[in-house]
């Protein structure tokens, strides 16, 4: 017999063991590579079927301040017409305190799904930058602007028992009485926190600023006369400006409010500063890697609710002036919104931390 015709024959089995191991190691990996895929593929589809049936529960839209203010009356105006077009409950729920911070920190550290939202002024959002070192939450990374809805005025207001009836003499007054104005905010760093340092500094008057946790505990205390001036919302004033409990002396911004017809601008009172011109929006903002199509989503909705409805009147009830911008719009000007805020708010030379 031929040696080499036996060896073969005994290695005949071990090449059919190894191709039947090779056999079946193939076909393992392979569905383990169909699973793996498989998995990929949902995972890929489940947010994509999740912005297909967005909402399918509840909103919510934290306001970063106690009820009562502007922004929560108008946080709660949206939420209801809001969910009249989407089809489920629009809950808004307030999380005042530390200047907006504690709202704005919650929403920013939020599941971007779409399901919880911030409605802020621009304070939390810009100033707090300036005024705190170790702020929580980075609003140009963290948070992502939906639609600014509308600008809310403000004016500079006295009690009506403090005896002056124009910027002239509240500045004045406050230099022949030191330390006798004690202006409130509804918060540190809002803007009348820091349009009162920046008038104090560049005036050289001394005014004590009294912080509050929202415009709702100001305004009762300053027509209680616990304090006796502020820079407060057109919307919330107005009602006591026509009964005369407030007096207005001056609003903020390059031209008259809608609300206020009769009350001249800083300007046109004699205090042309640019300090004294910067009007923010109200805006309603997402947390950042919210999907793009839910926030479009949300941004088309607002801006038609802005536009027309129970919330456009309401804009104009509250004496507030409409916008309703889209989300690339209105990153746009926060982007050129904040470097302006910044600026002003380094002039007053004020840090919280």
């Amino acid at each position: 017999m031929n040696p080499r015709s036996k060896a073969a024959r005994h290695q005949a089995p071990r090449c059919t063991m190894a191709r039947y191991t090779m056999a079946r190691w193939l076909a393992r990996s392979t569905t383990a590579m169909r699973a793996a895929t498989l998995a990929l593929l949902t995972a890929a589809a489940m947010p994509l079927h999740a912005q297909d049936t967005y909402p399918s529960k509840p909103i919510r839209i934290v306001v970063p301040y106690p009820a009562g203010g502007s922004t929560d009356t108008l946080a709660r105006t949206l939420g209801d017409t809001l969910s009249q077009r989407l089809g489920q409950p629009v809950v808004v729920e307030n999380k005042g305190g530390a200047g907006g911070i504690i709202g704005t920190d919650h929403v920013a550290k939020s599941a971007p799904d779409g399901y919880t939202l911030l409605m802020t002024v621009p304070g939390p959002i810009t100033a707090n930058l300036a005024l705190y070192r170790k702020l929580p939450y980075d609003p140009r990374t963290d948070l992502q602007p939906v639609s600014d809805i509308a600008t809310m005025r403000t004016v500079l207001v006295v009690n009506s028992t403090l005896p002056v009836k124009s910027v002239d003499e509240l500045l004045a007054y406050a230099k022949a009485n030191p330390g006798a104005l004690r202006m409130g905010s509804w918060g540190p760093g809002t803007q009348p926190h820091t349009i009162q340092s920046y008038l104090a500094k560049t005036k050289g008057l001394d005014i004590l600023h009294v912080p509050y946790r929202g415009e709702g505990p100001m305004v009762s205390d300053l027509l209680a006369g616990q304090v006796n001036m502020t820079i407060g919302s057109v919307t919330a004033l107005k009602q006591h400006i026509a009964t005369g409990k407030l007096r207005p002396l001056a609003v903020i911004g390059t031209r008259r409010a809608v609300g206020l017809p009769d009350v001249p601008t800083f300007a046109e009172a004699g205090y042309r500063d640019p300090a004294y011109e910067v009007v923010g929006p109200t805006t309603l903002l997402a947390p950042a890697k919210t999907p793009p199509a839910i926030v479009e989503r949300l941004g088309r909705e607002v801006s038609a609710l802005v536009r027309s409805g129970p919330l456009a009147r309401r804009i104009d009830e509250m004496g507030a002036e409409p916008v309703g911008n889209l989300p690339a719009e209105a990153s746009s000007a926060y982007r050129a919104y904040l470097p302006v805020v910044l600026k002003l708010t380094a002039d007053t030379g004020v840090r919280l931390d």
